[in-house]
């Protein structure tokens, strides 16, 4: 009897076995699909920075005061581009009415997103401050100008950009669910959330009010800026910033905040800003109360 006993009860613990073995595999699967998503935002993140307008082509940045400007790789020029194709680019004029840009004789400079097009003699430009600005092509350089706080700056870029040529890479935390929260809006109705950038403006922008989670069994908020379509966007810091990664803080993206209040923020989509890698952006800083006073151990490291 014993013997059948046994017989009898083996087949109930093989088939109880199977819910649990299903529910770790299921588990299991969804860790991996999540992870892959994961590497898959980073892969398409550096293809962008590696890409011929991405920020690792960064090569100069150059302030633009009232007056005119002459461009050009000759050292006789008010802004000099070492591996501009010519001696003289041209001029680039500031002035109240707008800013304009006209061509040297021997240059041929087109304009970015209509190569096919004659080269520019004289054209106006748009600056980032009043919309899609417009960009300027010349041998291996894009240019255009940006507007922070009120002054403007001529942004430069090089297709052969050294920083471009050296760059090997993010090193990333192992991605980790745990760092993916849900954060629950306190709202500020009509708050505003001042940034300082790395050129020390200050540029103050919309801010829906705080963003509050719970992490490493703590409550905290985070404040984002919101960008035209709804999405949030924050500058953070925490206590791995100057060691594991970069010493300024790091950025984070989120989708708009849901009908109920809520939005999730994914630390392990935390990455660098371009200051890391280039000396030419302007970068924002984290604003007061974006330090959490935790080690985020998620997201982009920083290759001292």
């Amino acid at each position: 009897m014993k013997n059948l006993a046994v017989l009898l009860l083996a087949p109930l613990a093989m088939s109880g076995c199977g819910p649990a073995d299903s529910s770790e595999d299921a588990t299991d699967k969804a860790v991996a699909a999540y992870t892959a998503s994961i590497d898959a935002w980073h892969a398409e993140r550096i293809t962008k920075l590696r890409s011929d307008t991405g920020w690792l082509s960064l090569a100069a940045l150059a302030p633009l005061g009232p007056g005119t400007h002459t461009i050009g790789a000759s050292e006789d020029n008010d802004i000099v581009l070492a591996t501009a194709p010519a001696p003289r680019l041209g001029t680039l004029t500031v002035a109240e009415s707008g800013i304009e840009f006209v061509a040297d004789d021997a240059a041929t400079v087109k304009v970015f997103d209509d190569a096919s097009a004659a080269p520019v003699t004289t054209l106006p430009m748009v600056s980032d401050g009043d919309g899609k600005p417009t960009v300027l092509t010349s041998g291996t350089l894009l240019f255009h100008v940006i507007d922070r706080g009120g002054e403007q700056f001529l942004r430069v870029r090089d297709r052969n950009s050294p920083t471009l040529a050296a760059f090997e890479g993010i090193d990333r935390f192992p991605v980790d669910p745990r760092w993916r929260v849900t954060a629950r809006l306190i709202p500020e109705p009509g708050a505003t959330i001042a940034i300082t950038n790395v050129l020390g403006q200050v540029e103050t922008s919309p801010c829906p009010g705080a963003l509050e989670f719970d992490l490493e069994g703590q409550t905290h908020r985070l404040r984002p800026t919101v960008s035209s379509d709804g999405s949030l966007f924050f500058v953070f810091a925490d206590t791995t910033n100057g060691q594991q990664t970069y010493g300024a803080g790091r950025f984070l993206d989120a989708d708009p905040i849901g009908d109920d209040g809520l939005v999730e923020l994914d630390f392990n989509k935390a990455h660098n800003p371009i200051c890391s890698m280039s000396e030419f952006a302007t970068c924002p800083l984290p604003p007061t109360g974006n330090r959490l006073p935790i080690a985020v151990e998620a997201g982009e490291k920083y290759r001292q």
